[in-house]
């Protein structure tokens, strides 16, 4: 979610935020000062002059980014949006590799510590991905249902920009003036890609014009009798009677906000959300109604390979993917049906599926009781795993996590829970979202697993303590790489087993109900996208392995098919913690430290698997030497 091309939809290879051009000149002096530089009559290490390379670098990187800045609590250009456009990304991509030149010619790697080499190895890692998919700008997806600036544009403002005082709603006014330049440079950008033959699935289209109509619908977009406040609108009173609550504001002051607020969100954000959607039903027509994964476009197949590698960050082809997914659905499904008999269910594990999809215990009422029901216990879950974290791990995150409801203009049937950051200083919480609009799709036994994945141990953890790092460069603590994220998040699934949860059989079942979705996104992720399937054959598989609801398999793989590659990530990760966790223990024995493993795998913050396993082989030799 911290990458930043991710979130809005555009080509998600690149990684976060890149500078303009208007910051290059004056760092390009600071960086030949920092290479020279020295503290008294000592020179600086080579690392200490790395270091602070990075420290300029990445200030750099955060300047062209307003949205990251604001992710991270900051408040300069708070009155901005990024810049979406395709010169303003070639004009990142020169930066970063010029980055890369600098680096190359100022720094000897010899003499460079671990972490540091580390720290040079993510950023040359970075740019050449970055680098290499810009042969495939022409097949990303930039709007769909699942990912695209449509919805998240919203979402950003009302969750992200924070208004303490009169400056921060003035701030928030004209963003809303960016937020639809945003839309006119991404709608350019996705009518390219089009023209190239590039289109998301028509029920892609069918989700962002629903989105975008949800949010124009309401006042002030409506004067109709009986319409409600858009959600912008709602955000945008509450916003501005906090600050004349808190007395920051005149009534006066306020009312000039809101009918300053009221003529942008008129004048600019209306008129782009509506070309938006003008757009999108007047092109809908030469959409697939039988959708197919992106190996059938102009280059597709290279794409997509290209896409698993940055997913995966390894140089596993399709086939092996799909041979690991097979080999795993069959070792879970055999500890699957050794559950069902445990339980004496009585019938094979079809039955058992149907049981478990159908039998009105493993459901909550599909009403505001049985939603918040969901969020309590929830909550209850997490109390009791954060209990137990001081004996598993020596670092612990100091940031909040609190438990959501996904806002009613983005909240889909059935999809998938998701987590947001906080802030490194801990203003703002995390925050577990979960979609809570259908019941049914949200089964009692597979929450537990859920909770322990987006919050504790999993992705609130591991977020947080990247964030709070000191220890390494500041980009290193906002780094992505899905596979060491996501790998880490189901990993953390099985190891709230170890740590005492899951204390019966059918929440167990719900923990393998999880991995099990994990596994079978290998088989259908490659078979959609390498090997011809269509979007029935992959929900037929899925409902035939699992016993996930039919609404949320729909979701799962519509969401595959707009984003090529993803969802491979999460297995193949865990596997590779599990398997430096194994070679770990076999190395050391006795001396095996699972504090200290986990220390290892956590304390650098993201990084490719190649990397992360460089890493923990350099603590096992560490402690061997001991």
């Amino acid at each position: 979610m911290r990458t930043m091309i991710a979130l809005i939809g555009a080509v998600a290879c690149l990684s976060a935020c890149q500078p303009n051009s208007s910051s290059s000149s004056a760092s390009q002096a600071s960086t030949s000062a920092i290479a020279t530089q020295s503290v008294g009559k000592a020179e600086l290490s080579e690392t200490e002059r790395l270091n602070n390379w990075f420290a300029a670098k990445y200030e750099e990187q955060l300047q062209s980014s307003p949205i990251m800045l604001t992710f991270l609590g900051r408040k300069e250009k708070y009155d901005q949006i990024n810049d979406m456009s395709q010169a303003f990304e070639q004009k990142q991509l020169a930066w970063q590799a010029k980055t890369v030149a600098d680096l190359k010619a100022n720094f000897d790697y010899n003499k460079l510590s671990p972490e540091a080499k580390i720290s040079y190895d993510i950023w040359l890692y970075q740019n050449e991905k970055a680098q290499a998919g810009q042969k495939f700008n022409n097949n990303g997806y930039i709007f769909t249902q699942f990912n695209g600036i449509q919805a998240f544009a919203a979402q950003f403002l009302i969750n992200f920009h924070r208004v303490d005082e009169l400056s921060d709603m003035q701030a928030y006014i004209k963003r809303i003036a960016g937020v639809s330049t945003a839309i006119d440079q991404l709608l350019v950008r996705a009518k390219e890609n089009a023209a190239a033959g590039t289109r998301p699935p028509k029920f892609a289209y069918e989700g962002v014009i629903e989105q975008s109509r949800n949010l124009i619908a309401g006042i002030p977009f409506s004067t109709a009798e009986g319409a409600t406040d858009s959600p912008l609108w709602m955000d945008v009173q509450r916003k501005i009677t906090a600050l004349v609550d808190a007395e920051k504001i005149t009534a006066e002051q306020a009312k000039t906000l809101k009918a300053n607020a009221k003529a942008q969100l008129l004048e600019a954000f209306l008129p782009s959300y509506q070309a938006l959607i003008a757009w999108f039903e007047s092109d809908i027509v030469n959409t697939a109604s039988n959708p197919t994964g992106v190996s059938t476009q102009n280059n597709g197949k290279a794409f997509y390979d290209y896409m698993i590698s940055v997913s995966t960050t390894t140089d596993l082809s399709a086939d092996e993917i799909h041979d690991i997914g097979l080999k795993e659905v069959a070792r879970i499904t055999n500890e699957m049906i050794a559950i069902k008999d445990r339980v004496g269910f009585e019938g094979d594990l079809p039955a058992f599926f149907n049981f478990i999809k159908t039998d009105e215990q493993f459901f909550y009422p599909n009403t505001d009781e049985g939603r918040q029901g969901y969020i309590t216990d929830t909550e209850t879950y997490l109390d009791f795993i954060n209990k137990q974290l001081p004996t598993y791990f020596g670092l612990l995150p100091k940031a909040d996590l609190v438990v959501k409801r996904v806002e009613a203009f983005r909240e889909q049937d059935g999809a998938a829970q998701h987590y947001n950051p906080g802030t490194p200083d801990g203003s703002r919480p995390g925050v577990y979202y979960a979609h809570l609009s259908d019941m049914s799709s949200m089964p009692k036994n597979e929450m537990e697993g859920v909770a322990y994945h987006e919050g504790n141990p999993g992705h609130h953890m591991q977020i947080s303590i990247a964030q709070e790092l000191t220890s390494v460069p500041q980009f290193r603590t906002q780094a992505n790489f899905t596979a060491y994220s996501e790998g880490w998040g189901l990993y953390a699934e099985l190891l709230a087993k170890e740590m005492g949860a899951y204390k019966n059989d059918y929440s167990d079942f719900g923990r393998l109900v999880n991995e099990m979705w994990r596994a079978v996104r290998l088989v259908v992720d490659t078979g959609l996208h390498a090997k011809g399937w269509t979007e029935e054959q992959a929900i037929a598989y899925f409902k035939e392995k699992t016993p996930i609801a039919e609404e949320a398999i729909i979701s799962e793989v519509r969401r595959y098919l707009v984003l090529p590659g993803q969802a491979t990530s999460y297995k193949i990760g865990m596997l590779k913690i599990i398997e430096l966790r194994e070679n770990a223990k076999k190395a050391l024995g006795e001396r095996f430290d699972i504090r200290g493993f986990h220390d290892t795998i956590l304390g650098g913050g993201a990084m490719p698997l190649a990397i992360l396993e460089r890493r923990v082989n350099d603590w096992v030799n560490s402690e061997m030497a001991k």
